[in-house]
């Protein structure tokens, strides 16, 4: 069984991305930004930025839910913005059975993206800390990076090519 987290900085797609690939794959999704707690949500409104502190029991939720998938034997997608190797390394807590898609955007692209946006928690002056905080998967990690300068439609179909899901 597969689980594809779906991450990065906001503004570059996660949600669109996962829900075209849950539509297309078929496979259950999950918001991982609903996990969060109501603290977090908060914080993130009035401005504030996480703290680690702040991300381990939201980090521990979206782990349970991918370690949920793979004990009732389903695929799944989740987002979650999986900022640092190590916020990673607790989400494939199992060793296996995780990839990481990687959505990977120009600053630019990033910041219109989040202007252009109505309703989200997360205000655009939010993007220079996720930026400072993101640490891009390395080779040794189950991952795939794909650029978001590009329809979502055409990203869904590039994650799908490159991890071999395009005959499901």
């Amino acid at each position: 069984m597969t689980v594809l987290v779906v991450m990065g900085v906001s503004g570059c797609g996660k949600s669109t991305v996962a829900g075209l690939l849950s539509a297309r794959l078929e496979w259950s999704f999950m918001e991982g930004d609903s996990l969060h707690p109501d603290v977090n949500i908060a914080k993130m409104e009035s401005g504030q930025p996480l703290t680690d502190e702040d991300r381990w029991p939201w980090l521990d939720e979206v782990a349970a839910w991918i370690e949920g998938q793979h004990a009732a034997g389903e695929d799944g997608i989740i987002t979650c913005s999986a900022l640092k190797r190590s916020y990673r390394d607790v989400l494939n807590r199992g060793g296996e059975g995780v990839v990481f898609v990687y959505l990977a955007g120009k600053r630019r692209t990033l910041e219109e993206r989040m202007q252009a946006r109505v309703g989200h928690f997360m205000p655009p002056g939010m993007l220079d800390s996720q930026l400072e905080t993101l640490e891009e998967p390395r080779p040794d990690e189950p991952s795939i990076r794909v650029p978001i300068e590009q329809s979502s439609a055409e990203i869904a179909e590039q994650v799908m090519s490159e991890l071999g899901l395009d005959h499901r």
